[in-house]
């Protein structure tokens, strides 16, 4: 196996949990929850704003094309930070840890831009990688193969020697596609064996 020049992270599910359904499922119960994402596409508005639109305008007008659930809708704006909680601490420590060890750590993220601003006033780590790659302002989300495209140009590492972790399926087959070595992520226990496997961490550094 190549040794990784490169380690790139996803950020939802993997170093900050997004659960959107767990959010609302607190707030007004499953079953009204489920009601609302069968009437509503937030998932698809949330789309809309990882590929560049504006934050608050994108949920508000979704919010007015639903009255019925106009409320509960403009909660994904105003509480964005309460459904993009907690955060992965081990995760967190493995970026810090291959940062310790010199290795260049990159964000690869789904992520509004305004969004993104805002979390990284509240979670200090958003702002430790060496390049983020942020959709909203690349204009295209995973899993289209110009994001990985644009990743791989602008960082001029060759594909396999780049290693990704994302929680997502299709994400992650789609950058094998280009031929970047990858990591299913199922937890960050597992990860943190994969950087170990890959001879960047230690079992030590890597909190095993």
């Amino acid at each position: 196996m190549t040794t990784p020049e490169a380690v790139i992270f996803d950020i939802g599910n993997v170093l900050i949990e997004w659960n959107p359904e767990r959010y609302y499922d607190h707030r007004i119960g499953r079953e009204a929850r489920e009601r609302m994402f069968a009437e509503v596409d937030l998932h698809g508005m949330n789309d809309k704003v990882d590929a560049g639109g504006l934050f608050r305008e994108t949920i508000y007008e979704t919010a007015e094309n639903h009255p019925d659930w106009a409320e509960q809708i403009r909660w994904w704006h105003d509480h964005w930070i309460d459904i993009a909680s907690p955060t992965i601490d081990h995760s967190i420590a493995l970026l810090r840890a291959l940062r310790a060890r010199g290795i260049p750590v990159f964000a690869l993220t789904n992520f509004g831009i305004h969004s993104f601003a805002y979390a990284q006033m509240q979670y200090d780590f958003l702002n430790e990688f060496d390049r983020p790659y942020v959709s909203g302002h690349m204009g295209v989300i995973k899993p289209d193969q110009r994001i990985y495209e644009m990743v791989e140009a602008d960082c001029g590492i060759a594909p396999g020697r780049l290693l990704f972790t994302d929680d997502r399926a299709d994400n992650i087959a789609a950058a094998q596609a280009r031929g970047w070595q990858t990591h299913r992520f199922e937890g960050p226990e597992g990860w943190a064996r994969r950087l170990v496997e890959a001879g960047l961490l230690s079992e030590s550094e890597a909190g095993l």
